[in-house]
């Protein structure tokens, strides 16, 4: 059990990176951060998997398929709305809303995989349900009555940052859960190439919608200089240790993780990736948290914390 929460750990490490690439690149659009990443994340994987080739052989057309679909939705689509958010709403908003993953992961592989990974009472569960609802409340509060004092462009500006953030959500709720059931079903293969075999499945959808993007802003006429923006050697570095570290070993450490523990107590982990990113972001900006985050944040953690307590029966 501790080790599949040290490879949770790590993989929030990684998966916090990706809320300060739109941070350190505004001026690109969020399309192209998302296929730029995973566009490197398939070229990153390529030699990686040529020394897995074997056991990549072994997959089925099945397997690659739902590998294929695990990429696309856990991985572009996610990442496409969050990059959205994060450059319409800013990253606070996006950032906490995206701290509701424990909750509602939990919530759903409650319900969903009671069978096989046990189910946890919903009054053992509400405690810590409740400290992770009202810590994202907390982490808001300032975002909401900066908001109070907006026009109303800026309002639907962050409203629609706000909706992009929650269809986030969605694609990773569904993630973890398929990706745990095809790890489940196949306890012989290992994570590393289940990671690779995902990074292999999204080259092509990356480099499609890297083409139609390109092809896009040369029809509409955007003044933006593709392919690599008006910081090229800055944009390719970035989009190389997000897709090395975020992408590839972030998504190996979680394949560990989920096949050492039950969805219901590995989703609720997914707050390491919350506390990383406000952690991140928060040096970046070099920052100190108001006295209403540090609330929030501690909430968060406490409410993961009793969460660890109750073990599925």
């Amino acid at each position: 059990m501790w080790a599949g929460i040290l490879y949770a750990l790590a993989a929030g490490l990684m998966w916090g990176l990706v809320f300060i690439g739109p941070l350190l690149l505004p001026e690109y659009p969020a399309a192209l951060q998302s296929v730029g990443r995973y566009l490197a994340f398939g070229l990153i994987t390529l030699p990686l998997a040529w020394l897995d080739r074997r056991q990549l052989r072994l997959l089925t057309r099945a397997d690659w398929l739902e590998a294929l679909k695990l990429a696309a939705v856990g991985n572009l689509l996610y990442y496409l709305c969050l990059a959205s958010a994060i450059q319409r709403a800013g990253a606070p908003l996006p950032t906490m809303l995206i701290g509701t993953l424990p909750v509602v992961i939990a919530i759903t592989a409650n319900y969903r995989n009671a069978e096989r990974d046990g189910r946890i009472a919903w009054r053992r569960m509400l405690p810590s349900l409740l400290m992770i609802g009202i810590g994202v409340a907390c982490v808001n509060q300032t975002e909401v009555a900066a908001m109070k004092t907006a026009n109303r462009a800026d309002m639907l500006t962050y409203l629609s940052g706000a909706g992009l953030a929650i269809i986030a959500v969605a694609c990773w709720t569904w993630y973890p859960l398929r990706n745990a059931d095809w790890l489940r079903h196949h306890p012989d293969r290992h994570p590393r190439v289940w990671a690779s075999a995902q990074g292999v499945a999204i080259l092509p959808l990356a480099v499609l919608g890297y083409l139609l993007l390109w092809g896009g802003m040369g029809a509409t006429q955007v003044d933006f200089p593709m392919p690599f923006g008006p910081r090229p050697q800055y944009f390719i570095a970035l989009m190389l240790i997000i897709g090395l570290f975020a992408s590839w070993i972030g998504t190996l450490c979680w394949n560990k993780a989920s096949q050492l523990l039950p969805t219901n107590l590995a989703g609720q982990l997914i707050v390491f990736e919350t506390l990383a990113a406000l952690t991140y972001t928060f040096i970046l900006k070099r920052q100190f948290p108001e006295p209403v985050t540090l609330l929030g944040i501690a909430l968060l953690i406490a409410g993961v914390m009793t969460a660890l307590r109750n073990k599925p029966e």
